[in-house]
């Protein structure tokens, strides 16, 4: 365990009529503990998970791989800033980390491809191919094998998008045993009842206000895989 805790100071909002601020889950909750080597964000999209994610990483001092910058019609101002309204708490000393999210993957993995043209000795450390020459989930799995023996904090969004559920299993089995040796913490936002299932894991529902614990047979995922699988056929599907 390195970080313990992270406080939500509603006073230092900028403006609660814009997004992330004017969330209901960050009106409502004041604090979250973390009790686990492995906690999981909960919860339908839109709730703050990935928000509250990212304010984490930040806050911790680890930075965020960004794609290249695109113009948009409606800029939010406040839309990266949720970090300035929030306080953490170590355990001890600050510990290094990174944050990891599939869409942004792409742009990393290019950019090691490139020092790699200089230093081919720097593929080693993921497995000793390139990554944009293995398949996404295989990529993936290279690099989360390769950077998890480090001591740190991770910060995963939705890990298995592009992972088939035997990678999903395989990152599961992974995130299992990296959290056992003691080195390592991990706080990731998912829908995957798969991911959800590490033992010990603390899930956290964005669905409740303030954020709480949920047990995993009882988050809506489960159950919705679940009876799902046992009849399928009770589920509309659209033409």
């Amino acid at each position: 365990m390195h970080l313990k805790k992270v406080e939500i100071h509603r006073e230092r909002y900028p403006n609660e009529k814009y997004y992330p601020f004017n969330l209901e889950v960050f009106l409502g909750t004041d604090s979250i503990q973390f009790d686990a080597p492995v906690t999981f964000f909960v919860g339908e999209n839109g709730t703050g998970k990935s928000t509250l994610l990212k304010a984490l990483c930040r806050k911790c001092g680890i930075f965020i791989w960004e794609g290249p910058e695109r113009t948009r019609f409606d800029n939010n101002p406040y839309e990266q800033s949720f970090h300035k309204a929030i306080s953490i708490d170590w355990v001890d000393d600050p510990v290094p980390g990174c944050f990891f999210s599939s869409q942004l993957f792409k742009h990393f993995s290019q950019l090691v491809d490139e020092w790699a043209s200089a230093d081919p000795g720097l593929l080693g450390y993921f497995g000793g191919k390139s990554l944009l020459t293995q398949s996404h989930g295989q990529s993936l799995m290279s690099f989360f094998q390769a950077r998890f023996r480090i001591k740190g904090i991770y910060f995963l969004d939705e890990p298995e998008t592009a992972l088939s559920p035997r990678s999903q299993i395989q990152l599961l089995q992974l995130l299992r045993d990296t959290s056992l040796a003691g080195h390592a913490q991990f706080i990731i936002a998912t829908h995957s009842p798969i991911l959800m299932s590490v033992p010990g894991a603390d899930i956290l529902s964005f669905d409740e206000i303030p954020i709480a614990s949920v047990d995993y047979k009882e988050t809506s995922h489960y159950k919705i895989y679940k009876a799902f699988m046992e009849a399928p056929e009770k589920f509309p599907t659209e033409k």
